[in-house]
């Protein structure tokens, strides 16, 4: 754990400086290898990998890339947004590695509200729900000027906010359902440099 603990770190904070001080392209263009990389490490870091925890992250990448497609194809759910070019190849408009983010922010949200709501399920689905929304408004400020996404009007709508909400429940309601052993030390240190990383950005850049 402390391995993977110390890479996303390492990765993390060379991001943030190579964006400010280095070749910013070239960093925002390996932003899919981070996306894989801490879909790999949270998956790593749970001890028993058994059939519940594969049912959960492939129905969370499949629901999660057919809402993309959905909301970027009808401007449903999130509002009217396109994709840039730096979140890699896409399917229909949506990048392939998004289903995998939304595994990553379900379980690390998902492991952090459990530690707060350890035997309340339906509580902790809530909290991190909320959580998931709270990261997605870190991201946004930032998100055009690094070529992730666009808004037709410019910023993102209060649909976009409400859309993450409501598909995050089920998100959140399935995998405190079926996952038990949660990678809570990795997720808690992922989840902080979620907000480290795109809060610096939306400090310094917007």
């Amino acid at each position: 754990m402390w391995i993977s603990t110390g890479v996303i770190w390492l990765v993390f904070c060379c991001g943030i400086l190579g964006i400010l001080f280095g070749n910013r392209e070239l960093f925002l263009q390996l932003t899919p290898l981070n996306l894989l990389l801490c879909f790999v490490l949270m998956l790593i870091n749970l001890n028993d990998f058994n059939k519940r925890v594969i049912t959960t992250v492939v129905l969370v990448y499949v629901f999660g890339l057919i809402v993309e497609i959905v909301g970027v194809q009808t401007g449903l759910i999130f509002g009217s947004y396109e994709y840039g070019d730096n979140l890699g190849s896409k399917f229909v408009g949506v990048p392939i590695l998004i289903g995998a983010n939304w595994v990553s922010l379900t379980f690390m949200t998902g492991a952090v509200s459990a530690l707060i709501f350890p035997k309340r399920m339906i509580l902790a689905a809530l909290l991190g729900s909320v959580l998931m929304v709270l990261i997605d408004l870190c991201i946004e400020p930032v998100a055009p000027l690094f070529d992730y996404w666009t808004f037709e009007s410019g910023t993102a709508p209060l649909s976009n906010y409400l859309g993450w909400l409501i598909a995050a429940i089920p998100l959140q309601l399935l995998y405190h359902s079926l996952v038990v052993d949660r990678p809570q030390a990795f997720a808690n240190h992922l989840l902080l440099l979620h907000v480290l990383f795109f809060g610096t950005f939306t400090v310094l850049l917007t």
